[in-house]
């Protein structure tokens, strides 16, 4: 009799579990708009202990499998921290696909199903006392180290390398010779991104929305990037308003510009941060969606960063961080 594995993905403001067969082919997929941003709200874990409960009801009632055939569920990002389903404690850098393998605990939950979930922990950059002389580069991820995983198996050619996974937080996560993650850098410049677009006098200029792949202008957006690089993002935002008036009134034009003032905080992280190292010598792997992916690429190409710079492609109908986490899995030996 087949047998299958469920992956729990658990973010802060969403819930996605995969039913996978033992080919790794995905056989049908559950979600819910319930994340751990809903228990720090709410003040408990009851919302999303019911979402990850609905989910895996629906995965093997729709598929017609039983609880006896589900192998293993494997569960991971923020659903392992204190508002999410249960607790696992980070693991500190450098960590890889093995040390993450060895970490991953299974927990009784039966108030969710039936066997046991295997919760995969995240990685923290270092494990003493955080100080105001070290504060700096402390960072922590969860999710996107076991997103890392399938990335690393595909790009690692012996060189160190830097990932960078976009979104309302953007992380970057540094790579040794070995495989192993030896930290990560956070910067929310997604959320102040937002913030710019909806709820300040520059919204009017960019017409409230976010900037359309099909409206992608490498020569704004590097005028922003150097704008902001130049004078500080307060200064280039208030600009962007004044090329409005009397350069420019075609708001993707502005877009451009204000997504790359936007990133130029990033770009000086990476180079300055104490959390990540990296050189020339790195080798860069961008994820995520254009148009945010293709402005990162340009900025680092323009900056000479680093010695190569890789688009990341995820697989069709794959998800990334699921793959990364059936590989972990795998290493452990729990499938």
């Amino acid at each position: 009799m087949e047998q299958y594995i469920i992956t729990i993905d658990g973010g802060t403001t969403n819930t996605r579990c995969i039913l996978w067969d033992n080919r790794r082919n995905r056989v049908g997929e559950e979600r819910r708009e319930v994340g751990v941003r809903n228990t720090a709200i709410d003040g408990n874990n009851e919302r999303l202990k019911q979402a990850v409960k609905e989910c895996l009801e629906c995965l093997t009632r729709d598929n017609g499998v039983g609880w006896d055939r589900i192998h293993r569920i494997i569960a991971s990002g923020m659903i392992t921290s204190d508002v999410g389903l249960v607790v696992v404690p980070h693991l500190t850098a450098p960590a890889g696909l093995a040390e993450l393998a060895e970490a991953t605990v299974a927990i009784q939950m039966p108030e969710i199903c039936p066997i046991p979930i295997y919760f995969i922990p995240g990685i923290k950059n270092f494990s003493q006392d955080v100080t105001f002389d070290n504060f700096e580069a402390m960072d922590i991820m969860r999710g996107e180290e076991v997103e890392s995983i399938p990335i690393i198996e595909k790009y690692h050619n012996g060189s160190p390398m830097i990932l960078v996974l976009p979104g309302s937080h953007n992380k970057f996560v540094a790579v040794d010779e070995n495989r192993k993650m030896t930290g990560c850098l956070t910067s929310i410049s997604g959320e102040l991104l937002a913030s710019i677009t909806n709820d300040t006098i520059i919204a009017k200029s960019v017409g409230k929305r976010f900037l359309d792949a099909a409206d992608y202008d490498r020569e704004w957006l590097l005028l922003g990037y150097r704008n902001a690089k130049k004078t500080g993002l307060g200064r280039a935002c208030f600009s962007a308003r004044i090329l409005y008036l009397f350069k420019d009134s075609r708001v993707e034009k502005i877009q451009n510009y204000i997504l790359g003032a936007a990133l130029a905080g990033d770009i000086t992280a990476i180079m300055n941060s104490s959390a990540v190292r990296a050189d020339r010598q790195t080798v860069a792997v961008v994820c995520g969606k254009n148009p945010l992916k293709q402005a990162l690429m340009d900025i680092m190409e323009c900056e000479g960063m680093f010695s190569r710079i890789f688009s990341y492609e995820p697989v069709e109908g794959m998800s990334t961080s699921a793959l990364g986490a059936y590989m972990i899995a795998e290493k452990s030996k729990i499938i």
